[in-house]
């Protein structure tokens, strides 16, 4: 995509308007990932506006976060309980706590927004290196078969249609690659909203390799945050790797 740019791409138009649509996952998500902070501390990669931090901290767990805009941390903050949590605002590849966790994460197909092979096993690296020796790294994706069909390279998706507003979803996938272009564009009376955002999307069988490089293993996989097995049917998963 044409003057895309990774680093800007969640400004403040973005932040304001994400936590518009929840998934309605945060809780079951927070509740598994409380199983693993063993030592009541955890590492959030890719914070955001806490949609899962803060359920987190609520049951115990200490979270810390890196986050690459700080216009998403100045809306987590603005929340309640929102600057108890410490974030470190940096590219979640490289950047750094100086602490080691018994849980780092990275939920919401947020791996996807690193657009190099290099890259995701920079953050696979980077996720070890802030990993107690049995810490756990827990990383939750789509599998790419779920938004792009063998046979279609491009879609138009309707993801909301209501009275005064609708938001369509337009892509294209270059097989190449591995990316996939996305605008999501809203439409009110008011006017027209573009959201556009580019992934590089990838198996659960390249992300045990980029694991491996890192030194970590894949040690469980699942379909959701409700623990389901993972089958061919599965449309996600949650993956957990350790030493």
């Amino acid at each position: 995509m044409k003057d895309f740019d990774p680093a800007s791409s969640f400004g403040s138009d973005v932040a304001a308007h994400y936590d518009d649509y929840a998934r309605g996952d945060e809780e079951a998500a927070a509740c598994f990932l409380a199983e693993f902070a063993k030592d009541g501390s955890a590492l959030e990669f890719a914070i955001g506006t806490g949609r899962i931090a803060l359920p987190l901290a609520a049951m115990g767990v200490q979270v810390d976060g890196i986050e690459l805009s700080p216009h998403m941390v100045e809306k987590l903050a603005a929340k309640a309980k929102g600057t108890t949590i410490n974030v470190i605002v940096g590219d979640m590849c490289r950047a750094t706590t100086n602490r080691r966790y018994a849980l780092v994460y990275l939920v919401y197909n947020t791996l996807f927004n690193l657009l190099t092979a290099d890259d995701q096993i920079r953050c696979f690296e980077n996720a070890a290196r802030h990993l107690t020796q049995d810490g756990f790294f827990v990383v939750e994706t789509a599998l790419p078969n779920a938004w792009i069909s063998p046979d279609k390279s491009d879609y138009v998706h309707a993801e909301h249609v209501g009275k005064e507003t609708v938001v369509l979803d337009v892509a294209r996938y270059d097989p190449v690659t591995q990316l996939l272009e996305e605008n999501h564009i809203q439409f009110t009376a008011e006017g027209i909203r573009m959201s556009p955002i580019v992934c590089r999307l990838i198996t659960p069988g390249e992300m045990d390799l980029m694991a491996r490089i890192a030194g970590l293993r894949l040690v469980q996989r699942f379909a959701n945050w409700q623990k389901s097995t993972f089958d061919s049917n599965s449309t996600m998963h949650v993956s957990i790797y350790g030493f």
